[in-house]
């Protein structure tokens, strides 16, 4: 294991890693810009929402029309269960969960907002982790660590027992301010020594950091 710490408590992204949630988010960012009569997302908006806090996405796709506020209050307030169905469930990601569950402590760090909570409950995946650290939870968002810290202090431990799983430049920032080892989930982009692509990599990937002697195959 190198000198480090076994791993605890493994930390899961939502959003392109639990799920490919892109045409979600879509669907949804697109529906608040048409029902205040703006046109929908370019590509540099769809990949901007795809990382950042529902707030910000807001601002940021309604800046320079009379609407932010107007448009801040209506995703608070409308229905996000149409949009789940748009949501595709990684493969493997139940079986892991399984797998890990009597071993680790289990958590997501996200910057969703109000809707992780449906989304976890409607895919079944609820009663798998021990907490859920969302952008209402902290007073800053990722890419700033308190949502790690947050996790961290929940099960008290030490950044060096922690991985966190994420897939954009914003949760590799998070891990690297948070002292956090990091797996880079299907983004080949990101500059991290740890990859997975399937979550049969993340596995394999989990059982080399210090996990193996916990998994009785």
């Amino acid at each position: 294991m190198n000198g480090k710490k076994r791993i605890s408590a493994v930390i899961f992204d939502c959003d392109g890693v639990m799920f490919d949630s892109r045409q979600a988010n879509i669907n949804f960012y697109n529906h608040l810009l048409e029902h205040f009569g703006r046109p929908p997302m370019n590509r540099d908006a769809v990949d901007f929402v795809h990382m950042n806090t529902a707030e910000s996405s807001v601002r940021h796709i309604f800046q320079g029309t009379p609407f932010t506020d107007e448009a801040q209050n209506y995703r608070m307030v409308v229905d996000y269960s149409p949009f789940i169905k748009d949501m595709v469930i990684t493969p493997g990601l139940k079986r892991l969960l399984v797998k890990l569950r009597p071993v680790a402590g289990l958590a997501v760090a996200t910057n969703r907002s109000n809707t992780i909570g449906e989304v976890l409950e409607q895919n079944g995946l609820s009663g798998f982790f021990d907490i859920v650290v969302s952008s209402l939870d902290v007073k800053h968002p990722k890419p700033h660590p308190e949502s790690i810290h947050k996790i961290l202090a929940f099960f008290h431990i030490g950044p060096e027992q922690a991985v966190y799983i994420g897939d954009s430049l914003i949760d590799l920032e998070t891990a690297r301010s948070a002292g956090v080892r990091f797996i880079a989930y299907g983004n080949e982009k990101l500059d991290s020594h740890v990859r997975a692509t399937t979550m049969e990599d993340v596995e394999r990937i989990l059982a080399q950091m210090g996990m193996e002697e916990d998994y009785s195959r």
